[in-house]
């Protein structure tokens, strides 16, 4: 695990501007920040090997792959041992439908974002991944809208 307290405000920079357009040339990216493009490169090399960024992605229009629907998924489960969370949790992340996991505190112990293409999908997905499940309580289920992401970079100091 990297040691996070050692970014500096160049770090920071280079990161905000990735999150948002991860294709942003390295000359670009350095120019923008101010440094050398070969400093740049090195600087993204050591953020990726600390962790720090996690991936690169292409943010897909959902429609284009056939998803007419999305939800969030409330689960409730039976127990909270290691072994039950860790199986629920290993189910969730082998489902293609997921989008996100949320490992949450509160009256229900998770919550589950998925992509489905209709309603007769969302149901089926609930009934047979969901309620099947040894761990599992309680589902809710919450239709999604309209989802736009907004993280952004917190600003230092």
């Amino acid at each position: 695990m990297a040691n996070y307290s050692e970014l500096d405000r160049i770090d920071f920079d280079i990161l905000g501007l990735l999150q948002k357009n991860a294709r942003m040339t390295n000359k670009d990216l350095a120019e923008t920040v101010g440094i050398a493009p070969s400093t740049c490169l090195e600087r993204v090399r050591r953020l990726v090997d600390s962790g720090a960024i996690r991936g690169f992605h292409a943010d897909v229009d959902p429609a284009a792959l056939g998803v007419a629907l999305q939800a969030i998924i409330a689960v409730r489960l039976k127990h909270h041992m290691r072994k039950m969370v860790d199986s629920f949790h290993d189910h969730m992340t082998d489902l293609p439908e997921v989008r996100g996991i949320f490992h949450i505190t509160g009256a229900d112990d998770y919550l589950v974002h998925v992509a489905v293409r209709d309603s007769n999908h969302l149901r089926d997905l609930a009934l047979d991944s969901f309620t099947t499940r040894s761990e599992v309580d309680h589902i809710q289920t919450r239709l999604i809208f309209e989802y736009t992401p907004t993280w952004r970079m917190p600003e230092l100091g």
